[in-house]
């Protein structure tokens, strides 16, 4: 495989299913040795299988982005079996202390909807803290495990945050989803204000809402993805091959010159003044 991110390594967490498994292929596409990282190592593997059936190259790597240890031993496999680590994409993510990732949602439910999910005081420390462990804890683990054997190398790197336009507006019911995306949006800033002078880039993507198995589970839920989709100018809602796209091209040379910037590939969403 020939492209823009041509003798490449990319290691992508969250790989297995939805934008991670997007951004797994595309970079795959476009050239990159991949490391498809993920809890579910089984689908990993199958990612990973995609690609090299298409004449690439990729491992899969099991890993708990919310495991100091584990994060470090994912760094170490991907260098390993493929000879280093250029570029990262942290895709992975939960939208509440239920999750879990699958084709179909997930099932676990309390009172009638996904467990975790529900007003502010009535929230468990426990399921705040789940959502915080993997979304931003996950985050800074991931980068500066990356990021740390970019510096020992000195070829430079970039490095792609998932955060969420969930860290311009407060998600009534999952408000700590809100908190882990804009700490991923400052822990963007403060890694790429630190590392930029090793050329090693940071940024993030702020999806709107996309067509993921974890849309899917709220669409279930009740008529929360109707009207976002009323809401966007564009109509519809996103889907993992428009935030892949957007992530290709921040990890590419053609994005040389940004660094420690969140782009918005949201259909419009947060654009209008809302009254």
């Amino acid at each position: 495989m020939t492209g823009r991110l041509g003798g490449k390594v990319a290691l992508i967490t969250g790989g297995a299913s939805g934008i991670g498994r997007a951004c797994a292929l595309r970079f795959a596409e476009d050239g990159a040795a991949v490391a498809v990282a993920d809890l579910d190592t089984a689908r990993a593997a199958e990612v990973a299988e995609r690609i090299v059936a298409a004449g690439g190259r990729a491992v899969a790597v099991g890993v708990d982005v919310a495991d100091e240890a584990a994060v470090e031993a994912m760094a170490d496999a991907t260098v390993h079996e493929l000879g280093g680590i250029d570029l990262c994409v942290a895709a992975a993510g939960i939208s509440h202390a239920g999750y879990v990732s699958s084709e179909d949602g997930d099932a676990r439910t309390e009172r009638g909807r996904p467990r975790g999910v529900g007003p502010i005081l009535d929230k468990s420390l426990e399921d705040w803290q789940r959502v915080l462990d993997v979304d931003l804890t996950g985050v800074f683990l991931t980068d500066r495990a990356v990021i740390r054997r970019m510096v020992a190398v000195g070829r430079g790197g970039a490095v792609v945050n998932i955060a969420s336009g969930a860290a311009q507006v407060a998600i009534a019911g999952s408000v700590e989803y809100s908190v882990a995306k804009t700490g991923v949006w400052m822990l963007t800033k403060g890694f790429a204000v630190e590392v930029g002078r090793h050329g090693i880039r940071v940024n993030a993507v702020g999806p709107g809402v996309i067509e993921t198995p974890m849309t899917a589970e709220l669409r279930r839920a009740g008529r929360f993805v109707e009207k976002i989709e009323r809401a966007t100018p564009l109509g519809r809602l996103g889907r993992p091959e428009d935030i892949a796209a957007a992530c290709a091209f921040l990890c590419s040379d053609d994005a040389s010159f940004v660094t420690g910037e969140i782009l918005y590939p949201d259909g419009g969403y947060l654009a209008p003044q809302r009254l």
